[in-house]
């Protein structure tokens, strides 16, 4: 019965509008009064859950990135590579792309990559011939490999809630990451010969070295913060602090773009942000405290069992629910309402626990571009000034990709794991 009041309670607030985190807190507080759950105990566990040294990355992650895209660092590196491959067949797209998964390795977030590199690649692109839908969906696809490419907060979220080791999730990231990004660039390049879409005039060899040493500061990033957990000097929240010493120390005083006025709109921004995570990740914890007392997840388990599933028909399902999910919720919302309900189920049916992470997260890249909600599709429309819909339009030749390479993921676990080993 509390079930059903719980569901039937989100479902409703949900289709009012309320911001999921209310939604998904007040249902589940509500559930819990019914089965006479104290409701002192849910404040305590919603602080603690909160309260945790894995997640203190999130912030610092996001201020990060918030510092690289307005502090100069990722307009300088897209002045790099535009020197390098700017003038090739579709070169423009290709810059937008390899610029992506470079941010990509440095914000953890997708809608930050999307804003980002779209907000100077865009007007680019158009300028250059290209489509305006086309250049607004590539943008908004590309930004996704925020969250799959080292470093990506919802698997520092992963590693929370599975207790896994966050520095094997993000190695797991790593292949995967490249190889999507490979596919986009080889799609970019055949669109740009069936459409005809030029590249840039190219630009001398001497000249090349110039943007290429203006932008070294944002490329060694990557290595420095990566190289740093992998090597075990830091550990993911210790470094997520770092890139942000490192983007204001480049921003202020090597770049000089950063002003304090332009630190103070980052850091509401900043808080904005990660308020609205922390926010979600506490009634996720209210959720997960009535699936334990109601033992959902057992519950659920044992049907998996006793309906026959193997791990690969378990997988194309929970891919096409998380494809719905998507559609609808941002993946801090589906990893905390549904892996610790999967959680025990992978285990009975020997799935990789950190393979299924990748899996996870590339359902969660497509959900950033499927309406009615994919927050990519209304990033790009902001800065495009654009309709979604036609937002929409330009990342639908996409989608085969994003399919492509979740099926290559699923049926050969090894490219997700084996940097883990």
């Amino acid at each position: 019965m509390a079930t059903i009041i719980l569901l039937s309670l989100l479902f409703i607030l949900a289709f009012l509008r309320v911001p999921i985190a209310i939604s998904l807190g007040i249902s589940s507080i509500v559930a819990l009064w019914i089965v006479d759950f104290s409701i002192s105990t849910v404040v305590q566990k919603m602080f603690t859950g909160v309260n945790s040294t894995t997640l203190m990355a999130i912030p610092g992650f996001v201020f990060a990135g918030l510092i690289m895209a307005k502090g100069g660092i990722s307009k300088y590196l897209i002045d790099c590579i535009r020197a390098w491959i700017g003038h090739t067949r579709g070169g423009l797209a290709v810059v937008t792309i390899v610029t992506c998964m470079v941010f990509a390795a440095i914000s953890g977030s997708s809608p930050a990559t999307a804003a980002a590199i779209g907000a100077i690649m865009i007007p680019m692109m158009i300028n250059a011939g290209y489509e305006k839908k086309y250049a607004m969906g590539l943008v908004a696809t590309a930004g996704t490999l925020g969250i799959l490419i080292p470093p990506s907060i919802p698997l520092i979220l992963y590693g929370s809630v599975a207790e896994e080791s966050t520095g094997k999730l993000f190695s797991a990231g790593i292949f995967p990451g490249l190889l999507l990004g490979g596919m986009l660039i080889v799609m970019a390049i055949f669109t740009a010969y069936r459409k005809n879409y030029g590249g840039l005039e190219r630009v001398p060899i001497q000249a090349r070295w110039k943007p290429t040493a203006k932008a070294i500061w944002g490329l060694i990033m990557p290595v420095l913060i990566l190289g740093s957990i992998y090597k075990g000097i830091v550990t993911p929240t210790e470094a997520s602090f770092l890139s942000v010493l490192y983007a204001l120390i480049v921003s202020f005083f090597i770049y000089r773009e950063l002003t304090l006025k332009k630190l103070h709109a980052i850091v509401l921004e900043s808080i904005n942000t990660t308020a609205m995570i922390f926010l979600i990740i506490a009634s996720a914890i209210v959720f997960g405290m009535f699936l334990t007392t109601e033992q959902v997840p057992q519950q659920f388990a044992a049907w998996v069992s006793e309906s026959g599933f193997n791990k690969w028909t378990f997988l194309i399902v929970v891919s096409i629910l998380f494809f719905i999910l998507g559609m609808f919720l941002e993946p801090t919302a589906i990893i905390l309402i549904t892996l610790p309900i999967f959680l025990p189920i992978l285990h009975t049916l020997d799935i990789n626990v950190i393979h299924f992470a990748i899996i996870m997260v590339v359902n969660m890249e497509l959900g950033m571009i499927t309406p009615p909600v994919g927050l990519n599709l209304f990033v790009v429309s902001g800065i495009a000034r654009e309709k979604v819909e036609s937002v929409i339009r330009g990342v639908v030749p996409f989608f085969g990709i994003f399919v492509l390479v979740l099926i290559a993921i699923i049926l050969f676990p090894e490219i997700s794991l084996f940097l883990t080993k």
